[in-house]
């Protein structure tokens, strides 16, 4: 079993999730005893959020590159970036190690289209709905047809997740919200949607969507139990 390096803590809300998901995985294919080896450098996302918000992404690049070469001095031999909008300096985290980065848009996009689905709504963050880091991937790796909610609407989506989700608030009229948004991306074509920000899995659920979900969060830990019992 391979060491998973987890920089995590953005928010913690969904690290636990990443945490609970690895262990669960690896007891379900070893056996009863058995849990994940993993390391996890966990980040004040105060400092995180505030500098998302301000736009300094030489500082955040900074400090996930700090936290890679941290969890790479530990022993980590795969490296899981717990956030979709952080994928935005995936490359410099990748740059900096020598241990690979399982991107976080790529084992979605592979379920995705082993289920047959090209055109998809995407669900997230207005960074991550609205820079091409994310979408682009998307499209050009693996061909997808990604379309966002409107303007408002985006807006909604990304205050929810920063005012509610991150500090563990779920509020049955955020769910209704979603519900409604989801609903207008699939009159636009959407065939599925993904759920691109690694929180809204505790506000959303299958039955909330008239198509399927692709929760990024159990998508990517899943990828990695299975990156790291691979020979």
């Amino acid at each position: 079993m391979r060491t998973i390096g987890l920089i995590g803590g953005m928010s913690w809300e969904s690290s636990a999730e990443y945490y609970r998901i690895l262990n669960q995985g690896v007891r379900d294919r070893l056996g009863p005893t058995a849990s994940a080896r993993c390391v996890l450098w966990s980040f004040d996302f105060a400092e995180i959020e505030a500098l998302q918000h301000a736009g300094a992404w030489d500082g955040l690049t900074a400090r996930m590159v700090d936290a890679a070469r941290r969890l790479e001095a530990c022993g980590a031999e795969l490296l899981l970036l717990c956030t979709n909008m952080m994928h935005r300096i995936a490359p410099a985290v990748e740059a900096a190690v020598r241990v690979p980065l399982l991107h976080i848009a790529d084992p979605t996009a592979e379920r995705i289209k082993a289920a047959g689905f090209r055109k998809v709504g995407l669900l997230g963050t207005a960074f991550t709905m609205e820079h091409v880091f994310y979408k682009g991937r998307l499209a050009a790796r693996h061909g997808l047809d990604v379309i966002v909610p409107g303007q408002d609407d985006r807006a909604r989506i990304h205050r929810i997740i920063y005012e509610e989700l991150v500090a563990g608030i779920v509020r049955a009229e955020s769910r209704e919200a979603y519900r409604a948004i989801m609903a207008r991306l699939v009159e636009e074509g959407a065939e599925a949607i993904i759920l691109g920000c690694t929180e809204i899995m505790l506000l959303v659920q299958p039955a909330d969507s008239t198509v399927p979900l692709f929760d990024t969060t159990a998508l990517h830990a899943e990828a990695a139990i299975e990156a790291s019992l691979r020979d």
